[in-house]
């Protein structure tokens, strides 16, 4: 009987040591965070010229495609400037055929017609075609300007942030709205680099996002080339400036690693921001598991 309690209490310690090892590998060694994010590319998008708006063709968390109309800015001022960049280039064109016929004609006639006069021509007519060359250019960012005060959408996504009304005078280069590029969403880890050693570009990966039931299928794409060095300021041109304070209590550093999402299970809905655990099913970590 003994014997019988004596072996029990080893196997039960045996198997306690196990789950602690196996709970130390777990959440020291393998590499799984709980620091993950779904993460999208934000587009800005802004007006290229300044004006009233007049129209805005979508509503906030709209989907959009790539050329969709997304507003318009009032087209008035630069129709007009067209107009006139155009009547310019026609006034600067007949300018040019009469001077180019003058000339013409007074070099037939070099016996009757002063060289200096003749000389004056040519010149005239070279002038002509570089203001003329300038009036085309004009009439051409006219146009552009003309075409800019329709806004389409540079990337195929989602609106977000949506406040604009017609009446409101944009300025050039201000952000109207901000679009969620869809194609591009992803999820990025934040690993302690502890664990970067057993996480390799191509190795499968689970996902499970915060109070969302089903998990996400995904690989690693790639690892951060670089992250900040708190511990060092200063610009490039200048010496660095190193803290000289060193805490010997050091936590490890979290390097982000880029998921590619491969599978998203029916009904779940991927907003960035979100917060996901991120598993790596590395071969390093089973082999850390079953040599111990």
């Amino acid at each position: 009987m003994a014997m019988v309690r004596t072996l029990a209490t080893a196997l039960a310690i045996a198997a306690l040591l196990f789950a602690v090892h196996a709970l130390w590998l777990r959440y020291q060694v393998e590499p799984v965070t709980r620091d993950g994010k779904v993460v999208a590319d934000i587009v800005p998008v802004a007006t290229d010229v300044a004006g009233l708006v007049t129209q805005v063709c979508v509503h906030d968390n709209q989907t959009v495609q790539q050329g969709q109309v997304l507003l318009v800015i009032d087209p008035s001022r630069y129709s007009l400037a067209l107009q006139q960049a155009q009547a310019n280039v026609g006034n600067l064109r007949a300018s040019l055929a009469q001077a180019v016929r003058e000339d013409r004609r007074n070099r037939s006639m070099t016996n009757v017609v002063a060289s200096e006069v003749i000389e004056q021509g040519q010149t005239k007519v070279e002038q002509l075609r570089m203001a003329l060359a300038q009036a085309v250019a004009a009439r051409d960012l006219a146009q552009l300007n003309l075409d800019r005060t329709v806004i389409r959408a540079p990337v195929s996504g989602q609106v977000a942030n949506m406040t604009l009304q017609p009446g409101i005078y944009m300025t050039v280069g201000k952000a109207a709205l901000a679009l969620v590029d869809t194609p591009s969403l992803r999820v990025e880890g934040y690993f302690e680099e502890t664990k970067l050693q057993r996480i390799h570009v191509g190795d499968a990966v689970s996902v499970h996002l915060m109070g969302v039931s089903g998990t996400l299928r995904g690989h690693v794409q790639s690892i951060a080339s670089a992250i900040e060095d708190r511990e060092r300021t200063g610009d490039v041109a200048r010496l660095a400036n190193v803290n000289p304070a060193f805490t010997w209590v050091r936590l490890a550093q979290r390097i982000p690693v880029r998921v590619v999402i491969d599978y998203v299970p029916a009904g779940i809905r991927l907003v960035p921001g979100q917060t996901a655990t991120v598993v790596v099913h590395s071969p390093d970590a089973k082999q850390d598991l079953w040599s111990w």
